[in-house]
This record gives structure tokens, sequence and C-alpha cells, in this order.
């Protein structure tokens, strides 16, 4: 096993890499920006290295200054995270020149699943239905209008490097294409530095499901079974589940076989996930492979046991699993809310500053993977994911009251969070049913506006911290004769 290994990330990602570290009795080594110097992965390491400036360039995409860390420190391995450089091909392969172990699949695999066409020939060869659509890439608007005729509207312009929601458009009519493919073409090229494109098929409100895969190097695969994503804001996740609510036991087995097919298919080595979109009919198409560890990875965790950061770091280093497929028992029901600096009134426009006060939920069955803490200034310059807070329980509907009295009691002043929407969300009577499509922010959540007593919660909550230490001395000190205490001479008082 490793010794000391770099965390090539940011975040409660890293953080949450750390503390498996330390239960394996393995050396952290943190990398940071100059936005990052006070933050909650660099206190928490066993060493830091400054990377540069707070662009993201300049630190946490420099991949030589990252290499050059790592060899500085006598690191063995570098643990990715997810974001930034976790799924590219180009950085696995400097890694690999190096002799540094790259704590995820190899260069040549991420090349491979990053191409979206590429992947869709291999998994159609495979037998893993895709959804129907180009098998090539292009730029060329005239072939995309004839290709968008055949599929048929609505389609779904998609970059072939694209990944996160960039490069993605919904089409519904042919006066539409041209603009959208302008608009999408454009997107790719900034942010993958290819502007190629292809058309699918449109699926109307479909389920966002993904199962989650080890692969070792000896040629072992198994699936820790599915995970419900559906809930997105931007193509982005907020909410997911496990077990799926829409999933029948010969769906989640089919979709189980389909996910290892695909793992062999694509020579996958260490932790993945095969995403599928399901449609209404209960027909599942495949979707991508992200090559990493997913955001959503700790409801997998309590419902299986499995600590996939551990098998991450075992896999890398070359030891075969020790898994098969039926050790794998899920229990009880799982949820996670991502927690983001964002205010969902604005369009979930991000909210960065200071930290004045948090409160972390706790309680049996309670999860926070947490980046901040209190004083913390939460920069412009990065994602806005604050922690994600993980529930479990012995079935959904416990899950979610769970999961609602959590968040209640979870406060983060100073910043706008999505805590309230989240938790109106929740209480829906779309939630509670299951009704959980990709379209279901749209459709139940456009208009959402903060009701005003949660923010006297908040405001009572932060007056309640500031006081506290003061109301303390001042009930236990005996007043000077004559002179009446401040509670004395306030009497009662409320918001």
């Amino acid at each position: 096993m490793f010794k000391k290994i770099l965390i090539a990330n940011r975040g409660e990602i890293a953080v949450r890499i750390i503390r498996t570290c330390r239960e394996m009795e393995i050396e952290t080594v943190a990398v940071y920006s100059e936005a990052d110097s006070a933050a909650a992965h660099v206190l928490e390491a066993d060493e830091a290295v400054l990377l540069g400036g707070s662009e993201s360039s300049e630190s946490y995409l420099n991949m030589e200054r990252i290499i050059e860390a790592a060899k500085q420190t006598g690191s063995e391995a570098i643990h990715p995270g997810y974001g930034f450089l976790a799924e590219n091909p180009e950085f696995a392969a400097l890694c690999e020149k190096n002799g540094i172990s790259f704590v995820g699949p190899p260069a040549r695999v991420i090349r491979h699943l990053g191409d979206k066409v590429l992947a869709r020939k291999t998994m159609k060869e495979a037998g893993v239905p895709i959804i129907p659509g180009m098998l090539t890439g292009t730029t060329d608007l005239k072939v995309l209008a004839q290709e968008a005729d055949k599929t048929g509207y609505p389609v779904l312009v998609k970059a072939v490097a694209g990944g996160g929601g960039k490069g993605m458009r919904v089409v519904r009519d042919p006066g539409s294409l041209e603009q959208a493919c302008i608009e999408a073409r454009s997107e790719a090229e900034k942010a993958f530095g290819n502007g190629a494109l292809y058309l699918e098929r449109c699926l109307e409100r479909p389920h966002h499901v993904e199962f989650q895969i080890l692969s070792d190097h000896h040629g072992h695969v198994v699936h820790l079974f599915e995970r419900e994503c559906s809930i997105q804001r931007r193509h982005q996740k907020i909410i997911e589940e496990t077990p799926s609510p829409s999933l029948t036991p010969s769906l989640r087995e089919a979709m189980g076989k389909a996910a290892i097919s695909a793992a062999r298919a694509s020579g996958y080595v260490n932790a993945g996930t095969v995403e599928f979109m399901l449609d209404r009919k209960g027909g599942f198409y495949f979707l991508e492979v992200n090559t990493r560890l997913q955001v959503e990875h700790p409801i997998t965790e309590m419902t299986t046991g499995i600590d996939l950061v551990r098998k991450q770091l075992e896999i890398a280093a070359g030891h075969p699993l020790s898994l098969e497929q039926e050790d794998i028992i899920p229990r009880g029901h799982a949820i996670e809310c991502r927690i983001y600096a964002e205010d969902p009134e604005a369009g979930f426009f991000p909210s960065p500053g200071p930290v004045l006060l948090l409160r972390e939920p706790s309680g049996p069955g309670i999860r926070n993977d947490c980046g901040i803490y209190r004083g913390f200034e939460v920069p412009v310059e990065y994602d806005p994911i604050l922690s994600k807070l993980i529930v479990a329980a012995d079935d959904r509907e416990a899950a979610r009251r769970r999961m609602i009295r959590a968040l209640e009691t979870y406060v983060i002043l100073g910043i706008k969070t999505t805590i309230p929407f989240l938790i109106d969300l929740l209480n829906s009577e779309a939630f509670i049913a299951g009704h959980t499509d990709t379209g279901f922010i749209e459709r139940y959540f456009s208009n959402w506006t903060q009701r005003a007593e949660d923010v006297h919660i908040a405001c009572a909550a932060y007056l309640a911290d500031e006081l506290e230490l003061t109301s303390t001395t001042a009930r236990s000190q005996k007043a000077p004769a004559g002179w009446p205490t401040p509670w004395q001479s306030l009497g009662e008082w409320r918001l």
C-alpha cells in the first residue's frame, strides 16, 4: 500500500479522501491556491504545497506544478477527486510517465470514454442499449440538420468532448437548430478545446439512473447498485438517492448487467459510474461513463458499507478486489443533498463570502462531508459546493423525514445556500410520490421563493450563538448593589 499520496483537489472531497487515508495510515499532501491558503483540506492534511494563484489554470489545473509537488514531497500516488483534472487523460498519462500512480483508470480508458461518440460505438458493439442518434461527431451545421431530420425532434445537441452539461442544448424544432448548434459549439470549444457536436434523440421527462462499478487490474468487475440522480438544475445534480424509486427488481438486474458489460467493453479499471437514461416506458439507454469518483458516492457507501475511496486506493496499488457480486447486499435507503453557496431565488447564482456561523447536523444515520468552517471565506473562483449532507434509514420515507430534520438544524449564515430550497423540495408531494425525472425543478420549483419564517429562524440562530456566552456570563455574575442586569432592564424580547 502507498505510504504517501497527494490529493489534487480541494474542498469537501479533499477532506473526505484525507479521512480515509488517515484510517489506512497513509500520509497526505494537500495542494492549494492562494485563495485556499486557509481552506479546510489544507488544515487537515499532513503536508501542504502552494501551487500558485487563485485562478484554476495557475493552481488546480496546473499539471506540471502538481507533478512537481508530488515529486517534491515523495508522494507515490495522486488522487484527483472529481472535477479539475479527474477525467483528463493527459494528466493521467503524465502521472504514468513520471512513475506516479494515478488513482483512477488508465489514460487510454479515460481518453476512450471521454469521447462520447466513441463511447457510444463501443457500447453498441457490446450490446449495451444506446439512445438513437449519431455515431460520429461534426462541426458542419448542414450535416447536423440532416441528422436531426433523421432522428426526429426534439433532439439533444451534445459536445463530443462534453461533460457537466456544457455544450448541450435541447432543440424542439428545425428553426432553432442552427443557433443552438452555434452556441453549443462555442461553449464546447471554450470548455474542452473541441467544438465537435453530435445529436441524439431527446427523451421526454426521463429518469437519470447510474450504477457504481469497481474493477481491478485482474479483470474482476462488480457493481454496487444504482443511484437515482434525476433532480438537477442546469444538468447538475442536487439530490441523489438509492435505491431508485423508479426501478423494479428485474429492471435493476438488467441495468446492473449492462453496467458490468460497459466496464468490460472499455477495459475499465478502478471506481467509475455507468450512467443511463430511463424512459417512461421502462426502456433504459447508455448515457456515459464517469471515469472517477462521483460526488454522490456516499449514499452507496451508506447502504453497502463499502468505503469507495479505500477500494480506489487498494485497486490503484494493484490489490485484487475481495468482493464477489453476491457479497454486495444493500440495506435501507440513503439520500444525499448537495449544499451549495448559491441563491435559489436568483437562478442558483453563486453566493461567495464569509461563513459567519456554521452548525452541522448530527444524530443517528446522519453524515456531513464538509469542506468549510466558521470564519472561512467561500471563494468566487471555484465550484460553490460547500458540503454534502447524507442520511440513511430503513426506508425511503424514513430517510426523507430524517433528511428534512437534518436540514432544519443545518445553519450556515453569512452567505446564501440551497438549504431552504432543499427542505421545500423534499416536502413536496411530487418528491414524496417519487416523480423525480430530470425536469422536476423546472416543472415544480421554477418560481421558488424563500419563506419569511426561514429568514427569521436563521437570524435567531445567529443571534443566539453570538449572545450565548454573554448571556451565560451575565446570568452567573452578581451585579453590584443598585445596578440592574441587562436581563432585568430589557425584559422579554423576540424577533
